[in-house]
C-alpha cells in the first residue's frame, strides 16, 4: 500500500517532519510518499494563503505521476479536500477531520491546539461543515506562527503545553494537535497534560489504511464525482512548466502533466 502524505505549504523541511511522522506510524508493508506543491505559500496563516495552497495541492495532484492508493492532506483546516476527492480516484483523508473522528472515539469532548489565532475561525468553519464543532470544547492559538514551529522546538512543546491546559480547562478530554508542523509531538504533550493526544498526521494514516484496507473509496455517486470535462485555461500550471506523462481520473489518457517530486 502507498500513502501519498501531501504538506500544503512548500516549505520542504516540513514535509520531511510530516513524513517521518508518518513512516513512524504506517503499518508494515506501508510506504509513505511526501510531497508539496511546486508553487504556493511557504506557510499557510489565513484564507488568501489556504485558498492559494488549494489550487496548488490540485494542481501538484495533476501532475503526480507515482501511483499511490490513498492520499492524506496534512493542512489543518485549510480548504482544497474536496477538490481532491473529486480529482482523484483512491480515497482522500484530511488531518483535520481524522483528528477529531479520532479524538471522539476516545473523550466525550476534544479540543485543538493550533498556530495563530487567526486561524481559530478556519478551524472551527471546517469542523463546522464536517458535523464535528458540537463536541469540540474549544479551539485556541499558540501564537506561534507555522515556521516558527520549527525554530525552537523545546520552546514549541511549552506553548503547545501551556495553550493545551487551557483547552482541557474549558472540558476538553482529548487534544489534537492543529497543525501538520505539529507532527511528531504528541507523546511530550501527552506526558505533561496526562490525557490523550491525537496528532492529525498519524491519525490520518491510519484512517487510510484501514479504508485501503476494506477496499473502500470516495463515492462518486454526487457530490464528489468527476469533475465535468471544459477548458481549464492554462491549467494544470506545472504542465506548461515542467511537460511530462501522468494520470488522473479527470483527464483523457493522453493528457500531459510533470512528473518532477520533491524526492523526499
Amino acid at each position: 500500500m502507498r500513502i501519498l502524505v501531501m504538506n500544503p505549504n512548500t516549505t520542504a523541511s516540513m514535509t520531511a517532519a510530516i513524513r517521518a511522522t508518518a513512516s513512524a506510524v504506517a503499518a508494515p508493508g506501508t510506504r509513505i510518499i511526501a510531497t508539496e506543491p511546486l508553487w504556493g505559500p511557504e506557510s499557510i496563516e489565513g484564507h488568501f494563503e489556504g485558498y492559494l495552497s488549494a489550487a496548488a495541492v490540485l494542481d501538484r495532484l495533476a501532475t503526480f505521476e507515482t501511483p499511490f492508493d490513498a492520499l492524506v492532506m496534512a493542512g489543518f483546516g485549510e480548504p482544497g479536500r474536496e477538490g481532491a476527492q473529486e480529482l482523484l480516484d483512491v480515497p482522500v483523508l484530511d488531518i483535520t477531520e481524522s483528528a477529531a473522528q479520532m479524538a471522539m472515539m476516545l473523550g466525550h469532548a476534544y479540543g485543538i491546539v493550533t498556530t495563530l489565532d487567526r486561524s481559530v475561525p478556519q478551524i472551527q468553519d471546517r469542523l463546522l461543515t464536517a458535523g464535528l464543532l458540537q463536541r469540540c470544547a474549544a479551539v485556541r492559538g499558540t501564537g506561534l506562527g507555522v515556521l516558527e514551529l520549527e525554530e525552537d522546538r523545546e520552546r514549541t512543546i511549552e506553548v503547545i503545553i501551556e495553550t493545551a491546559r487551557e483547552v482541557v480547562r474549558a472540558g476538553a478530554e482529548v487534544i489534537c494537535l492543529g497543525c501538520g508542523g505539529m507532527a511528531g509531538l504528541q507523546e511530550r504533550v501527552a506526558a505533561a497534560l496526562g490525557v490523550p493526544v491525537v496528532d492529525g498526521v498519524a491519525a490520518a494514516v491510519k484512517f487510510a489504511e484501514a479504508v485501503v484496507g476494506l477496499g473502500l473509496s470516495t463515492s462518486t455517486g454526487r457530490s464528489f464525482a468527476p469533475p465535468r470535462p471544459k477548458v481549464i485555461g492554462s491549467w494544470p500550471l506545472s504542465a506548461h512548466l515542467w511537460p511530462a506523462q501522468g494520470r488522473v481520473r479527470a483527464f483523457p489518457s493522453d493528457a500531459e502533466f510533470s512528473a518532477q517530486t520533491s524526492g523526499i
